[in-house]
């Protein structure tokens, strides 16, 4: 792969790694750093950091570039071989080592989102100053699974596949301050967020904007759109409504749009545990965030 050419082809850089030259360049001393932190918290370690063979991800640009392209493009491990000049072997454990690292370098630039909110303090460091917080699902399509009690237990009505789902949480300006770990696809939008308390952390003071598949949550400021029905359509007054709460609703479905940007988290889950989907969906909406508040400054 040849990074000269991709940092002066601001397309292609976007394309290839899911980020701008700025924010490629914001990454590299922190994850520099954290690569070294990584190196020194060894237990086995005989040498001093640096000593012993050079391998072909050399500097923490090259893996930074490594562990970008895999969560931007999710190839498989034969194509990771292919442009980065390694065995198949060695991109699976370069990629289960600087998973942790970019997690890390996320988490020092205070960009990762929240997991879970178990008080109004905790949501008001996860949200400062907000007065109204926008929630959806997000689901992503997984491998059809072999065994019957799986294969119901991720089969997701709505979306006529097998899937896992994720509740989402984001601001006005459209940054991720809450994500939910993922469950199974079978599991509605209402039961996953009353399993983490998401609305019922919200101050009463602050709204709350969802779809209808929260319906039956309880909150004061909760805002959902009116459905209609066969013997009662909507009224022009409910259908001006729902406009409204769509018109703000739609910066979350921007959110994980931002999300989305990486086939780590759009494309179809192949990995075969569970804490990878996390990990990837943690990652894409740290660097979501990251975008943002670069973008701001």
């Amino acid at each position: 792969m040849k990074m000269e050419k991709l940092m002066n082809e601001p397309r292609a850089l976007r394309a290839v790694f899911g980020m701008s030259l700025g924010e490629f360049q914001a990454l590299v001393p922190l994850f520099e750093q954290a690569w070294l932190a990584v190196l020194k918290r060894r237990p086995d370690r005989q040498r001093a950091v640096g000593g012993g063979a050079k391998g072909k991800l050399k500097g923490a640009q090259d893996k930074l570039c490594f562990i970008l392209f895999y969560l931007k493009v999710y190839p498989t491990f034969d194509v990771m071989s292919a442009f980065f000049d390694l065995d198949r072997s060695e991109c699976c454990r370069w990629t289960h080592k600087l998973l942790p690292v970019l997690e890390e370098v996320l988490a020092r630039k205070l960009v990762l989102p929240r997991r879970q909110i178990r008080s109004v303090a905790e949501f008001a460091a996860a949200f400062p100053g907000v007065r109204e917080v926008l929630v959806d699902g997000m689901e992503r399509r997984i491998q059809r699974p072999k065994k019957p009690s799986s294969n119901r237990k991720h089969y997701s009505g709505k979306k006529k596949a097998h899937t896992r789902k994720a509740i989402v949480v984001a601001d006005g300006t459209r940054r991720i301050g809450l994500l939910s770990r993922s469950k199974r696809g079978v599991r509605h939008d209402k039961r996953i967020a009353d399993m983490h308390g998401i609305i019922q952390s919200v101050p009463e003071d602050v709204s709350v904007i969802a779809d209808t598949g929260f319906q039956g949550s309880r909150h004061p400021g909760l805002c959902l759109p009116r459905k209609g029905s066969k013997r009662r359509p909507l009224s022009q007054e409910d259908r001006g409504w729902n406009r409204l709460v769509s018109s703000i609703r739609i910066r979350v479905e921007h959110a994980i749009g931002g999300m989305k940007r990486f086939a780590a988290v759009s494309g179809i889950y192949r990995n075969r545990k569970a804490l990878c989907d996390d990990r990837f969906n943690l990652l894409a909406a740290g660097l979501w965030n990251l975008h943002l508040s670069l973008k701001a400054v």
